[in-house]
């Protein structure tokens, strides 16, 4: 439980800094996104300054300002992909004089101070900066007025003073040199504070036509269309910037978690490995006590046996005590092999490694259990290559014993046992041990292996642990398969070929 806790504290604050990663980065381009608005805001702002620039060179007597010299001061500052247009408005919100990209004025917000962001520009209302004074002009009494060539007088207005002179679109400028206060066409009056002149009606207008102009072509306010290229190249950039840093960093916390898991797994592999050890040092230590007891109970038997075969072998005894003499060196022998066994079971099994020809040692097999075979008229096929391996000979002797022991035990009278020896590919070969008996279930096909399991009435279940333990310790694999129609087969398989 402690492990667990430790864990889930773990993943938490793993997942705790992966939000905290990404709620971070999503507040960093928050504020890239504003500052970059901010910067194009700025440079609105400095473009009005200049636009306040270019009505005051434009703006002449009465404030009147020629609208194709004005359109054409203007289109001097269109820069394509930084200001695409500018448009000045009446009182209304109507169109006055316009120079780049067209201004869809009837869409946009005529409200100050207003901005409208789109995909690919943005549109500001009045964009003031300190030191501008071009807002307060156009909201003051005598705002500029915006006038085609057609819109100045055909005819010649009354002549203005000597000292003054009328140019060609009918604007009164003094003489040069000349002395003479102004007229009254032309006022000096000052706005609040500003410093700069104020301008009246031009001389030639009424009272009523002023206001008319006034009011349709007077400009009041100003739109300043930007393009959001640089915005949006800027953020492209860092949203490109923070998605590698949540990638990093979702990479980073998955590892993490990962790698905290493999280390929980680690640990408890480890305890398990300590807790198996030990175990394992102490079924050894009890299998060599085991082995031990074994081989000490043999003489306490052998003594047993020697004294039953002594009863037995007495002239004056009665043939009861001498039946029951046999019975008795009949058990001992039984307990004494079951013995033999387990000691042999229990031996550890180091491997000495040599060449040898496996045909050979199978045929001397094959001469040692010549009786058995002839005493139950057995069948006996051997179909063995000639090649050589790397085994202990002593060992595979052993194994080889057993498996045909065990294949003798199984068959029936007139039984047929075949021993096949074959190489697999150039680096090993298989052993194969074959009998028409009963055969193994295929339910017990993985159990025959196991200590003291046996289907033999006479058998002590040691025999084919003993083969496992010699083929694992050599590093073979062995299984028993069903033979068709009826047996067993037991295959050894990985037999290493000598060079």
């Amino acid at each position: 439980m402690e492990i667990t806790r430790r864990s889930f504290l773990v993943y938490g604050l793993l997942l705790a800094a992966w939000i905290l990663v990404l709620g971070w980065q999503v507040a960093e381009h928050s504020r890239v996104q504003r500052a970059a608005r901010d910067k194009l805001r700025y440079s609105a702002m400095y473009t009005s300054k200049t636009l306040e620039i270019v009505l005051g060179s434009q703006r002449r007597f009465g404030g009147v300002i020629s609208k194709e010299r004005l359109e054409s001061a203007l289109a001097e500052l269109i820069r394509p992909g930084e200001l695409n247009g500018v448009a000045l408005l009446n009182e209304a919100g109507e169109k006055v004089a316009s120079a780049g990209a067209p201004v869809e004025v009837q869409q946009k917000a005529v409200v100050r101070p207003a901005e409208l962001w789109e995909d690919q520009t943005v549109t500001l209302m009045n964009p003031v900066v300190l030191g501008t004074n071009l807002t307060r002009e156009l909201e003051g009494t005598n705002p500029p007025i915006i006038l085609s060539r057609q819109d100045f007088p055909t005819n010649r207005p009354p002549r203005p003073p000597p000292e003054m002179r009328t140019n060609e679109l009918g604007e009164v400028t003094p003489v040069s040199g000349s002395n003479s206060p102004p007229t009254a066409g032309r006022s000096r009056s000052r706005g609040p504070g500003d410093g700069r002149p104020r301008f009246g009606r031009p001389f030639w207008m009424s009272e009523d036509e002023y206001k008319s102009v006034l009011q349709k072509q007077g400009v009041h306010s100003f739109l300043i269309v930007m393009s959001t290229q640089s915005v949006r190249a800027t953020l492209h950039q860092d949203l490109w910037l923070r998605s590698i840093i949540a990638v990093l960093a979702t990479v980073s916390v998955v590892g993490s978690g990962l790698a905290w898991r493999n280390l929980g797994k680690s640990s408890d592999l480890q305890i398990r490995l300590v807790r198996a050890s030990e175990l394992n040092l102490h079924l050894k230590e009890l299998n060599l006590a085991a082995a031990g007891l074994a081989h000490e109970t043999r003489n306490p038997l052998n003594i047993v046996r020697g004294l039953a075969q002594m009863i037995s072998k007495q002239d004056d005894v009665s043939p009861e005590i001498r039946n029951k003499s046999r019975e008795i060196i009949d058990e001992t022998d039984r307990v004494t092999a079951q013995l033999n066994e387990f000691i042999n079971y229990s031996r550890p099994r180091e491997v000495r490694r040599s060449v040898l020809t496996l045909s050979s040692v199978v045929g001397e097999l094959v001469r040692t259990l010549n009786h058995d075979f002839d005493e139950k008229n057995i069948s006996l096929e051997v179909k063995v290559d000639q090649f050589t391996i790397e085994a202990d000979e002593q060992l595979l002797r052993q194994a080889l014993f057993n498996l045909l022991l065990n294949a003798i035990q199984a068959v029936a009278t007139n039984g047929e046992i075949e021993i096949v020896a074959r190489k697999n590919n150039a680096s090993d070969a298989l052993l194969e041990i074959r009998d028409n008996g009963p055969g193994v279930p295929p339910d017990r096909r993985s159990e025959i292996f196991k200590p003291y399991f046996t289907t033999n009435e006479k058998g002590t279940g040691l025999g084919l642990a003993v083969v496992q333990q010699i083929v694992l310790a050599h590093g073979w694999e062995i299984e028993c398969l069903p033979n068709e129609p009826c047996g067993a087969i037991f295959r050894i398989t990985h037999l290493k070929l000598a060079a």
